[in-house]
């Protein structure tokens, strides 16, 4: 069984725990009282721009930043210029918790993508509760049809959605309903990162998408390659929360960006 097998058999136990704890259409009447979405389609358009991602440990990595603040953490990444934050809600394997989007939420303007591993329309509700703008669904666990279903009830939620794809042969479950298309450069079977996955697949995705590259991004050198050949948003959490100062290096990065989009206009 693969780490990506394992959290998804683990996933289906908790969300069946939460929906026995806060059934389903309570969960749903909660959901029509939520605050209107922030665009980061509408950022990504006119701009490509940096999605900067609070997480404290990973099953590859382990513990990144055990104490971090998730309030103080997301809001200097808003003030360094980041076009949107992602956090993990996952607890076991990421050792987050909806209370973070709930906690990071009123300090911010700027869309949050709750990140997490959606297996379930409960999911979709939950996020637009705790305060999520865009939802993250992965095409690795997911049917085609799932997806279709996922993305109407999130775009019913005024969410928008990130779909995200390791291999060409997952793209005939895009559709043009999906907001944007992700590339993770992390194998989700050995969690090994490399931006090679998000160069190889520019050629075979579809241009009418805005195309974000997650995972393993350090440094200006490659948010240039990936500018280069097309991506508008470009998901950095590790390297970000390894740093002594998350914000400063999120500032730098959007600073190396934004010279990038000056030179090639």
């Amino acid at each position: 069984m693969t780490i990506l097998d394992q959290i998804i058999a683990d996933k289906k136990i908790e969300v069946e725990e939460r929906k026995l704890a806060q059934p389903y259409n309570q969960l749903k009447y909660l959901s029509k009282l939520e605050r209107k979405g922030v665009s980061l389609k509408e950022k990504l358009l006119s701009r490509s721009g940096i999605i900067a991602e609070f997480k404290r440990k990973s099953p590859s990595k382990g513990v990144i930043r055990e104490n971090a603040d998730v309030k103080s953490i997301t809001q200097d990444y808003q003030n360094a210029g980041a076009a949107a934050c992602s956090i993990l809600t996952d607890k076991k394997y990421f050792n987050g918790s909806n209370q973070d989007i709930l906690d990071a939420r009123p300090g911010l303007i700027i869309p949050i993508l709750r990140k997490e591993f959606i297996i379930d329309p409960y999911q979709i509700i939950e996020a637009k509760i705790i305060g999520a703008d865009i939802v993250l669904l992965i095409a690795e666990c997911l049917t085609k049809s799932e997806i279709n279903e996922f993305c109407k009830i999130a775009h019913d939620l005024d969410l928008e959605v990130l779909m995200e794809l390791h291999f060409d042969e997952e793209l005939d479950k895009w559709n043009p309903d999906i907001d944007m298309l992700g590339i993770n450069n992390r194998n989700l079977k050995s969690f090994e990162t490399g931006i090679e996955r998000s160069v190889f697949m520019a050629d075979k995705l579809p241009k009418e998408s805005i195309w974000i590259s997650e995972s393993g991004l350090k440094g200006p050198e490659e948010l240039a390659v990936l500018s280069a050949i097309g991506y508008r948003g470009f998901l950095i959490g590790e390297t970000f929360m390894k740093a002594e100062d998350p914000g400063a290096l999120c500032e730098k990065l959007v600073n190396s960006l934004s010279k990038l989009q000056v030179y090639e206009s």
